[in-house]
């Protein structure tokens, strides 16, 4: 197995603004696993909030070269036994795993929809993301937009905003990236129109010490995205959130996604299936998760100029799974 990569630059359709910061680009780290003729795809993008610095990961790619070429081509979860033994940061773990399913399902001629037995009837239809703004900017997006579901970003509490978004009549959700005060998340869990927002995604900053304030039974649906890593963390969320944001790149892959996902429904989450800003690489990746989820929000193709791969798509908010080999991951 031959193991090789490239850094790539995703120009983004307009500014992303989220209360992190604004972004006009994405650096992305594609990884490219081949054997026999096949090649198999997976990605990780730089993301300065999570402290990603993509040169880090090429002077691991560099020390771990050989050794994970000397492997031998066996079962996915096999391989990624083998993935947690490199000691590998999640980011860069998951771009390897989900390149390495991509090339077994190749190898084996069957998609990851067949080698995981996953059926499905339907799909949850993906949302698009609408970046800080003023509220009316916001509003006038969403009214001509030809999606039907929406993730409304906000870096404060404005209730006078909410009140104007809950006016429309239109499918919303609300994402702070942690700009909420533990006051302002106590006073909308007790208001009853909070639960006109399909949900409400990481309302405050991470850690247990902000989050044990939230009650899962109010009326708000709270969504734990950073504050959900990995498994290990789903039962400590249980009285204080009701739904939880998988994305591959923070548990380390497809591999501990399917476990993840298998052991939030046993606890009764509602579970999303979400993405950072990347390629057709990286959503071709979480939306083949999608028939397991309540939630889609996989976008992140969507909100870039350039592109580099076609596979699984999402149009509209409709996610049209590529059932190709592997996970059906072409490099333009």
């Amino acid at each position: 197995m031959n193991l090789s990569w490239q850094i790539v630059k995703l120009n983004l359709k307009e500014t992303f603004a989220i209360a992190y910061g604004n972004y006009s680009f994405r650096e992305a780290l594609i990884i490219t696993l081949e054997a026999n003729g096949e090649k198999g795809y997976g990605e990780c993008t730089s993301i300065d909030y999570y402290h990603i610095n993509l040169a880090d990961f090429v002077s691991i790619l560099i020390k771990s070269q050989a050794q994970i070429e000397n492997t031998n081509i066996v079962h996915p979860k096999e391989f990624y036994c083998f993935l947690v033994a490199l000691d590998l940061p999640s980011f860069l773990r998951s771009a390897i795993d989900c390149a390495y399913w991509d090339l077994f399902g190749k190898l084996e001629k069957k998609s990851f929809l067949e080698l995981n037995d996953i059926q499905y009837t339907c799909l949850p239809e993906s949302s698009i993301t609408i970046s800080i703004d003023t509220v009316d900017n916001q509003i006038k997006k969403i009214v001509q937009s030809s999606w039907t579901k929406f993730k409304v970003k906000c870096n404060h509490f404005d209730k006078e905003a909410i009140v104007k978004l809950f006016q429309l009549d239109k499918n919303l959700a609300l994402d702070s990236n942690g700009s909420f005060t533990a006051a302002e998340c106590l006073s909308l869990e007790d208001y009853e129109m909070i639960s006109k927002f399909s949900y409400l995604e990481q309302p405050m900053k991470t850690g247990k010490k902000n989050y044990s304030v939230l009650h899962a039974d109010k009326f708000a649906n709270w969504m734990a995205d950073e504050d959900c890593q990995d498994i290990g963390v789903l039962k400590n969320l249980i009285p204080h959130y009701r739904s939880i944001n998988i994305k591959l790149v923070k548990c380390g892959g497809l591999t501990p996604a399917l476990e993840m996902i298998t052991e939030a429904r046993i606890l009764g989450f509602k579970i999303m299936i979400g993405c950072m800003t990347e390629s057709t690489v990286g959503i071709s990746a979480g939306a083949v998760l999608s028939p397991l989820c309540d939630y889609a929000d996989l976008d992140g193709a969507n909100l870039i100029a350039n592109d580099i791969a076609k596979g699984s798509s999402i149009v509209n908010g409709k996610i049209q799974l590529n059932e190709n080999h592997g996970l059906g991951i072409k490099i333009n």
